[in-house]
């Protein structure tokens, strides 16, 4: 996916505003299994991912929980490392062979005060973030297990061809023998 199509699924920004952005983008490779970022860093770095899928997550004496995956032209980026120069909560790790667009925080913030497109174009970012975030809520409290992974295959159906299930019952807050009595009603309905 092309970096001018990521920037414009956010705000589309006029020419040379988004040529101006794009001179602080830099291509990065990553192998599966990479944690890109780590939980209890500060994180100063945004990553559009250009190919490949990722899953965030965080760890408790109970062992990880996933709470969001992030496949090509979505974001991935620590919200404390962004919003407040402090250590995130959560671990970003590649779940494919991946190539992100990253950009320095500090590079967009200077961005920011000095086009007043690139800083809308960051309003709408982080509204976006916050929107996503807050259905992500929502969905994990008020839908059952079941609704919850039928919205997952109608909102991202790649992701379950390439998410491993245990992630996804993880990201559904049930156990993959839940989530196989899930799937298998599933198909016997179809």
């Amino acid at each position: 996916m092309e970096i001018d199509y990521i920037l414009d699924q956010i705000y589309t920004l006029p020419r040379s505003s988004a040529n101006m952005l794009k001179k602080y983008v830099s291509i990065r490779n990553y192998p599966k299994g990479h944690l890109l970022i780590k939980a209890g860093s500060v994180e100063r770095k945004l990553y559009f991912i250009k190919s490949g899928i990722v899953r965030a997550f965080s760890e408790s004496e109970m062992g990880e929980t996933t709470f969001w995956f992030g496949e090509e032209g979505e974001t991935a980026i620590s919200m404390n490392g962004y919003v407040q120069n402090k250590k995130g909560y959560e671990n970003i790790q590649l779940l494919e062979d991946c190539v992100f667009y990253e950009l320095d925080i500090k590079d967009l913030n200077y961005l920011y005060e000095n086009d007043i497109h690139i800083a809308n174009w960051g309003r709408k970012f982080a509204e976006k973030e916050i929107l996503k975030m807050e259905y992500r809520i929502i969905s994990r409290e008020l839908l059952e297990a079941g609704d919850r992974y039928k919205d997952l295959l109608n909102n991202y159906p790649n992701l379950v061809r390439r998410v491993p299930l245990k992630y996804i019952a993880s990201y559904l807050g049930i156990t993959q023998v839940s989530l196989s009595r899930i799937r298998k009603t599933i198909i016997l309905k179809n």
